[in-house]
């Protein structure tokens, strides 16, 4: 049996290869083409080390090559679509191709949510043809996925203690039976802190105070990553992400297109808060306020842009509002679009008085 052993050894090593291989391949084809990276002996090694952009990443934080493009965790995180989440059981078991739900705000002429309107008010259209609206829940009761992402930035921490109890508080007032929220810090990288995507008030409060400060501002990669953590929660329920910011992109590896289309494609709603450093905006760069206004406009959200950082509250008392008076409006599309293109997607209330906000595309599936 002696001479056998060479080729005993050969056929030990070759599913270790071959894992690692797929690994790799399976990282990038997470990715979309703007957002994937050349294959380099360094990618390759970090990607055995760490799992891909999903809320599952275990890359501890400290470690000083994390690699941009990746949630970084302090520690292994479950599975966000864990089999015993009866919420993540919903969504796969109920997902449809093509369905297509809509979140629709209306504001009155005060900027106040209007709610109890009856469905004959509403009126769909995709690519311009009007639809059959088959659902419509008025103050949807549709459970949130809630990534609330904190700017950890040298340039943005000045304020930092302010924004960490008005989240505190949001977070307390937000969350309801079968919510689940998640607390986000970016600066170079973007970290996930225990408890990950969790209804445990006083354990999601405590990572908030406890975020430190770091160096860049990587905006666009926490929109994109934020945006895949929310698609593994589950289809029926509402994704929302809240950042919280001053604006100024600096580290990203990800781009503004990349961002908005990953927003897009797994149906995340955008709310974003600008704290400004400086009020004057000759006396600063607005170029990340307009990026961020566009992908906000483009997923239905909304911006805030409080004066004084104590007035952070009220902010969040809005988003909270307005997330309890969304209307959910699903329809079938006829005709159906073409497999994996992007549809407009125009909703209108009357009377006309109302501001109406939605997502104005979505991503087809395949046939």
């Amino acid at each position: 049996m002696t001479p056998t052993r060479p080729h005993l050894t050969l056929l030990l090593a070759v599913p270790v290869v071959f894992f690692a291989g797929s690994t790799f391949s399976e990282a990038q084809s997470d990715r979309p083409p703007w957002a994937q990276k050349p294959k380099s002996a360094s990618a390759s090694s970090s990607n055995s080390k760490s799992s891909t952009t999903s809320a599952s990443s275990t890359a501890p934080s400290t470690a000083p090559d994390a690699e941009p493009g990746k949630i970084v965790q302090p520690t292994p995180a479950p599975l966000a679509d864990d089999p015993q989440d009866p919420a993540a059981q919903r969504g796969r078991i109920r997902v449809n191709v093509n369905l297509v739900n809509v979140l629709v705000s209306v504001l009155d002429d005060k900027n106040r949510p209007a709610p109890d309107l009856p469905m004959e008010v509403f009126q769909l259209f995709e690519e311009g043809v009007q639809q059959k609206i088959d659902r419509f829940e008025s103050e949807t009761s549709q459970p949130l996925d809630i990534a609330l992402m904190i700017d950890a930035s040298l340039s943005a921490h000045k304020e930092i203690s302010f924004e960490q109890e008005a989240a505190a508080h949001f977070i307390r007032q937000v969350l309801r039976p079968g919510d689940r929220l998640s607390v986000f810090s970016f600066d170079e990288n973007v970290t996930q802190a225990p408890p990950y995507f969790s209804d445990n008030v006083a354990a999601l409060q405590a990572a908030v105070r406890k975020i430190p400060a770091g160096a860049g501002t990587s905006i666009y990669d926490a929109v994109l990553l934020g945006s895949r953590a929310l698609e593994r929660r589950g289809e029926d329920r509402r994704r929302v992400i809240i950042l919280v910011t001053d604006a100024g992109e600096t580290t990203s590896t990800s781009d503004f297109d990349a961002a908005r289309k990953e927003a897009v494609r797994s149906n995340t709603l955008l709310y974003t808060i600008v704290i400004r450093p400086v009020k004057n905006e000759s006396g600063r760069n607005t170029a990340g306020e307009h990026a961020l206004e566009t992908m906000t406009d483009t997923t239905g959200g909304a911006m805030f842009y409080p004066d004084t950082p104590q007035e952070l509250g009220a902010m969040f008392d809005r988003i909270d509002r307005e997330l309890r008076t969304q209307y959910l409006l699903t329809y079938y599309p006829n005709p159906r679009g073409p497999a994996n293109t992007y549809r407009s997607v125009v909703v209108t209330v009357d009377p006309s008085t109302y501001h109406v906000r939605h997502r104005r595309s979505y991503l087809t599936g395949p046939q």
